[in-house]
């Protein structure tokens, strides 16, 4: 083996030395044999020849040693690859056209696949990443599902678990309103986003801190030390780097607290990439439904065991908390385990996969634009693929190198296409929905790169094999009995072209008839009325008050409306108000809500939306008042009973709006409110959605959203820095360390509820336009080479009384009967291909009649002007030359 990998270098890279090698053998011993011959009485000149004859040539036993020699099969690939190169370079024009639309394809499905490998192929980054878990709850009894923990069940766990190697809770916020604190006693005073964690979590994802130490048990419990960990990034940009941070004090939210670890530069939460600091949650202090879990299962044990194991915890709950039995039996409540990876990148994948496809048919059309335009070229070249064969080329050899010849083109287009898909793929994040998980862990990779060479390689051979199977085998007496100007298209051959015509039609129907639904789609949702008005002139911010603050709700309750008033006095504000939540940010929580003439027995009534709103707020977010009035500062300060609820929610119990001032509904038979005005439905999930029944309570009843509210005004001024200014400045001049953060219009929230659908909109219709291009050019490529082939043909017709009106008809049904196929071939693929698109349609059927008429025409009238183009041009045929070609 040695032996034979040193010989294959030598022969590799030493080739002169073995060829003159070679030579010298082969001269010692014809110059033996000669003179052996001479020797037996024959001249000079008859022994050479006699010695000739007998060695059987001597660059025949040249060819013969080579071919045996080690090396021999890269030599020969070497040569055929520089024989390709001067083929490509001799046509320059067809290698351009081809290359480009190469790149384009397999540029645009690297770029797609790019983002699939980042999202939904790579795992996340940490240590056995597979044996993490999100740990909820599922409540099918009042329709919530994936709901948070409590600290009850994150104790129960951490202690009974057989399955769970460790258990840590996490608080992020909700929505508009994520968890984040005001930083003071460093630099200038800002509001930084925050994680809220158990001692447990950082060691569950095995992350190490690059300074200091992690949380301990310690700093969980109450009344010890206040201390924090930072990432990466803000030790960079708050501190410079300085590696004695540590030990440092500075004010959360007004308290001293004590920086104790820095993050690595690497670490990554989740989907969380503007994080800034981590507090300890001390879970012994917290209350209600509000925390998410994450834990790590002992090696070997599956997610399917370790929710087996959660429900026996819960049912051990109900013995241990019998007071909460009632409720686990309404609710039907259940564990709700999921590995990581599915929770952090949800449902995305139906979008991306639908992306892949797209893109990959946009492959296959710009492959069977290649293979015709090969097929057109390659039959320029039957002589001297005659002239081959004649010199002894073998069908099978003539293939192989057709095939190099278009390995070389898929190679050279697919370096460009990876450059393409460089640049495309910045565009692409760019146009991505703010919502699209792991966007940091996009990029071009090695799994990427290995991708991108499969299938340059496929595609290679895709487009390569019908040239070499069609055209290895000719015959050598035919071509060289043809010339170049007599040779005239077998049927067989325009078959061939035709069916690719056919597939890049019909493929580039499938492609325009998804962004067609699409496109109807996006005009379904922007037609919708979302329940307010004029969401650009709402402008929208928050707030965050220190956590001692909330120990004084009148004092917030007095901070509130001081900031109110002096947003309010701004020039240009017609109204404003602050809440809980906006419409569309995610904000608003979901409670049971009891109706009193509508009790149920032995069951809980399912949850309703439910906002914290002060007065001001329907009139501020344009939301109608459909019956009776809305809430005052009366009722709020005097703390009277009262709600509003949305019209649906009216319908439901009263059929009649009207009907349902004055009944009273409650989170609880002990707390009961007045209904005093019925409101418009708002599609706070997203217009896609239906809306759903809401209930508005007074804010005042809220400590938490008084400590963290989002404030709104109306402006025709909404969006301008020089508002914000004037916003900033009235907080300000209320309390000078509160800084303003989710600052955004009400627009901002309505359109990013259709960003997923306008990114899908987007990216098949330039699917669907690069599909149609390639198309087209296909169709008008055949049109153009068959009349180019049929010249003197159609000179002839013309000289023997066909006018040019026939001439015309001629060449656009020939066109147009490839058109009418395709389109017939392309509606049967979408009738079943559009099928996966329908959890991403609204208001439209997968089998929508009129974009699918349309597309066609559209299609077929495109088509039809690529056919007239030639057509044009043949009717110009002089039948003088052709009769005196003839």
């Amino acid at each position: 083996m040695v032996k034979r990998i040193l010989s294959l270098f030598r022969n590799l890279f030493r080739k002169r030395d073995i060829e003159q090698a070679l030579d010298d053998e082969l001269r010692s011993t014809l110059e033996a044999l000669t003179q052996e011959k001479i020797e037996q009485g024959l001249s000079q000149v008859v022994a050479r020849r006699e010695a000739l004859i007998e060695i059987g040539g001597i660059e025949q036993v040249k060819d013969g040693v080579r071919a045996v020699r080690a090396g021999h099969f890269v030599e020969e690939l070497a040569r055929d690859i520089r024989y390709a190169l001067r083929q490509l370079r001799r046509n320059r024009s067809f290698t351009a056209v081809a290359t480009l639309t190469l790149a384009l394809g397999i540029g645009g499905t690297t770029d797609i696949f790019s983002v699939v490998n980042g999202i939904l192929i790579q795992p996340l980054p940490y240590s056995h990443p597979s044996r993490l878990v999100e740990v909820g709850l599922d409540l099918p009894g009042i329709n919530q599902f994936n709901w948070p923990l409590s600290p009850p069940e994150y104790f129960s766990f951490r202690e009974q678990s057989r399955t769970f190697q460790d258990i840590g809770l996490y608080y992020t916020g909700f929505g508009g309103n994520l968890y984040s604190a005001n930083v003071t006693g460093v630099g200038q005073p800002e509001h930084v986003p925050a994680l809220g964690v158990t001692d447990g979590v950082l060691p569950i994802l095995e992350v190490t801190p690059l300074l200091g130490r992690s949380f301990t048990r310690v700093d969980d419990e109450p009344g010890s030390t206040d201390t924090l960990m930072i990432t990466y990034d803000y030790w960079r940009s708050k501190f410079g780097g300085d590696r004695s941070v540590i030990g440092k004090t500075i004010d959360i939210d007004g308290k001293p607290s004590t920086i104790i670890g820095v993050l690595p530069q690497r670490f990554r939460f989740l989907d969380m990439t503007d994080l800034g600091i981590l507090l300890p949650l001390r879970p012994r202090t917290q209350r209600g439904y509000n925390y998410f879990a994450v834990a790590r299962l002992k090696p070997g044990l599956t997610p399917a065991e370790a929710d087996a194991d959660v429900a026996r915890m819960k049912r051990m709950q109900v013995e241990r908390f019998p007071e909460a039995a009632t409720f686990f039996k309404e609710t039907h409540i259940r564990p709700n385990l999921q590995p990581l990876k599915q929770y952090v990148i949800g449902d995305i994948g139906k979008v991306l996969w639908v992306l892949m496809g797209g893109i990959g048919l946009v492959l296959l059309i710009a492959c069977a634009n290649v293979a015709s335009l090969l097929l057109v070229r390659v039959e320029g070249r039957q002589q001297e693929l005659a002239i081959r064969a004649a010199l002894g080329g073998s069908p099978g050899r003539i293939a192989g190198s057709l095939l190099l010849e278009s390995l070389v083109l898929a190679v050279i287009g697919g370096a460009l296409g990876l450059l393409f898909a460089y640049g495309g793929l910045r565009i692409l994040i760019a146009l991505a929905p703010s919502d699209l998980p792991r966007v940091d862990e996009i990029g071009i990779d090695g799994l990427v790169l290995l991708f991108t060479v499969g299938v340059t390689i496929v595609a290679g051979l895709l487009f390569g094999a019908m040239p070499a199977l069609r055209y290895a085998g000719v015959r050598a007496g035919t071509g060289l009995r043809e010339t170049g100007r007599s040779v005239s298209a077998s049927r067989r051959r325009h078959r061939a072209r035709n069916a690719l015509v056919v597939v890049q039609v019909g493929l580039a129907l499938v492609l325009l008839v998804s962004s067609g639904l699409m496109i109807r789609t996006f005009r379904a949702l922007t037609h919708v009325q979302p329940g307010f008005t004029a969401p650009a002139e709402v402008e929208t911010f928050h707030v965050h008050f220190p956590s001692e603050m909330m120990k004084t709700p009148e004092r917030l309750v007095r901070l509130d409306r001081a900031i109110l008033d002096n947003i309010a006095a701004i020039p240009g504000v017609s109204s404003a108000d602050f809440s809980g939540a906006v419409p569309m940010d995610a904000g608003a929580e979901s409670d049971p809500v009891l109706v009193k003439d509508h009790m149920l027995q032995g069951q809980l009534p399912p949850a309703r939306r439910s906002f914290w709103v002060s007065p001001g707020f329907f009139t501020t977010m344009g939301i109608p008042l459909v019956t009776g009035r809305d809430l005052t500062w009366s009722d709020l300060l005097s703390k009277r009973p009262v709600a509003i609820v949305s019209e649906n929610f009216a319908r439901e119990y009263w059929q009649n709006p009207s009907d349902a001032l004055g009944k009273q509904i409650g989170g609880s038979p002990k707390d009961w409110r007045q209904i005093v005005g019925i409101v418009g439905n708002v599609h706070d999930d997203g217009t896609s959605q239906e809306a759903p029944e809401t209930v508005y309570w007074p804010i005042t009843d809220s400590d938490n959203f008084l400590g963290s509210p989002a404030f709104a005004l109306r402006s025709t001024r909404a969006g301008s820095e020089n508002l914000m200014s004037e916003v900033r400045r009235a907080v300000s001049s209320i309390d000078s360390d509160l800084p303003l953060y989710q600052v955004h219009t009400l627009n901002y929230y309505y359109t990013k509820s259709m960003a997923r659908t306008s990114f899908t909109l987007v990216m098949l219709a330039l699917a669907g336009v690069m599909a149609l291009l390639l198309g087209i050019v296909g169709l008008y490529g055949v049109i153009a080479y068959s009349v180019s082939q049929r010249t003197h043909e159609i000179g002839i017709r013309m000289a023997l009384g066909a006018q040019k009106n026939d001439v015309l008809k001629l060449v656009v049904n020939g066109g147009m009967a490839l058109t009418v196929i395709g389109v017939g071939v392309g509606v049967a693929g979408a009738l079943v291909l559009t099928r996966f698109l329908s959890s991403l349609l609204y208001g439209v059927k997968p089998t929508d009649p009129l974009t699918f008429v349309v597309v066609s025409l559209v299609l077929t009238g495109v088509a039809l002007l690529a056919c007239y183009i030639p057509a044009r041009r043949a009717t110009k045929a002089d039948p003088i030359v052709a009769l005196r070609y003839e």
